[in-house]
């Protein structure tokens, strides 16, 4: 019989050593920000009190430290879109449902059939949910947004997930289940 071993989280190798990476801490708990040197590639929300990144010393370089304050100014309400750059890779799909992402404005919500709608995809809500799921920009790129048909709230996959979504949605005034 062969010993079991149980899945562990990846941990960041060498080749996942941004250009840039700061930490600031919000109402959600820590972020952490990566930059390739031009643009913002990733936002992560502490889950259980890491970040994949805890063991690299920070980098602070222009474009995360602008990050870092405007997102700091929306969470203190004080900013309701982001104008730096972003980069994120993924697949022509991924890409098409990020964008649709980053037109739903503040205080507003669309649901996972209008998405996929938007994105020529029909009411795919399980491949929307997927993309949205991959987004490497929570926040900066609001899947926050997204709710069910019905108004409901049905997941989350950065910070505590359901009860940081709940949060972000509160924050913003939009109306949920």
């Amino acid at each position: 019989m062969t010993p079991r071993t149980l899945p562990q989280e990846p941990q960041p190798t060498l080749f996942d050593r941004p250009v840039g990476l700061v930490r600031m801490t919000s109402p959600l708990g820590r972020i952490e920000l990566t930059s390739d040197g031009a643009a913002v590639t990733g936002v992560q929300i502490e889950r259980g009190g890491r970040l994949p990144r805890d063991g690299y010393r920070e980098t602070a370089i222009d474009v995360l430290m602008t990050a870092a304050e405007q997102l700091a100014e929306y969470f203190d309400g004080e900013r309701r879109l982001f104008d730096i750059p972003i980069a994120a890779e993924g697949t022509p799909f991924q890409i098409r449902v990020w964008s649709a992402l980053a037109d739903i404005p503040f205080g507003t919500a669309s649901t996972y059939g209008l998405l996929g709608h938007g994105v020529g995809s029909g009411p795919s809500g399980r491949a929307v949910g997927g993309a949205i799921r991959a987004n490497p920009l929570p926040l900066l790129v609001p899947c926050h947004r997204v709710l069910s048909g019905a108004g409901g709230v049905v997941g989350y996959s950065q910070g505590d997930g359901v009860s940081t979504k709940l949060w972000l949605l509160d924050h913003e005034g939009i109306p949920h289940r």
